[in-house]
C-alpha cells in the first residue's frame, strides 16, 4: 500500500553515539526511505564523498542559500554551517517517501517549528562513560576536541524532553529495532490511514 505522504523523521544525538552506523543499518533493512544529505561548509573527512555523506559547499554558496530561503533549517556548529534543502525533502514527502534527517538539536528545534508533524527521535549511549570511550576509539580528535564534544553532549541532553522518542544505542541492532517500531507505530496513526477509511464511511 503506497503512502499518500511520507513521514519526516528527525534523528539527533551527541557526536560519537553511533548515528551513522545506526542509519546505515536501518537503510539496509527498510525500503521507501530517503536520507536527506545535509549541506555543509566543513571540509570532507577521509573517505567522505560529496553528495553521499554531505553536499560540500563554500561559505558564500551556503549564505546565498540562506538568503534565498532554500533551507528547511541550518545551524552553525564549530565554525561551520550545516543545513537541509527544503525542496529535496518536500518532493520526496509528496511522493509518499519517508525522509530521515540527521541533525543536531538547534536544527531540530527549527524543523519542529516548521514541521509539527515530524517524528523526533533522540539517540543516546548506554552511559556517559561509553560515549567518552566511543569518541576516544574513533582516533579522529585531540583530547581538547573530545572534551568539547562531551561538554556539548551535556547541553544537547537537556533538549531530550522536546523529542518524541528516546532510543538507546547499546547494540546497533537493538537501536535499529527500536526505530523500526517507532516508524511502524507512526504509519498506524489514524491520520496517516485516512484514505483507507473512506470505504468504511
Amino acid at each position: 500500500m503506497k503512502k499518500e505522504k511520507g513521514q519526516l523523521i528527525v534523528l539527533s544525538g551527541p557526536s560519537g553515539v553511533g548515528k551513522s552506523t545506526v542509519i546505515a543499518e536501518l537503510f539496509s533493512q527498510r525500503d521507501n526511505i530517503y536520507f536527506s544529505v545535509s549541506y555543509t561548509t566543513r571540509q570532507p573527512r577521509t573517505g567522505e564523498q560529496d553528495g553521499v555523506n554531505y553536499n560540500f559547499v563554500d561559505r558564500a554558496e551556503f549564505e546565498r542559500m540562506i538568503a534565498a530561503n532554500e533551507l528547511l533549517e541550518y545551524a552553525e556548529y564549530v565554525n561551520n554551517y550545516y543545513g537541509t534543502s527544503l525542496k529535496a525533502i518536500q518532493e520526496r514527502l509528496d511522493a509518499g517517501v519517508d525522509v530521515l534527517l540527521d541533525i543536531e538539536v538547534q536544527g531540530a528545534a527549527k524543523v519542529r517549528a516548521r514541521c509539527p508533524g515530524a517524528l523526533f527521535i533522540f539517540i543516546i549511549p548506554p552511559s556517559f562513560e561509553e560515549l567518552s570511550r566511543r569518541l576516544h576509539r574513533r582516533n579522529t580528535d585531540s583530547e581538547d576536541v573530545i572534551a568539547g564534544r562531551l561538554e556539548k553532549a551535556k547541553v544537547e541532553f537537556k533538549e531530550i524532553p522536546h523529542y518524541d522518542y528516546l532510543v538507546i544505542n547499546d547494540k546497533v541492532s537493538g537501536a535499529v529495532a527500536e526505530i523500526e517500531a517507532i516508524l511502524t507505530a507512526a504509519e498506524c496513526r489514524v491520520e496517516n490511514r485516512k484514505s483507507i477509511l473512506t470505504q468504511f464511511a
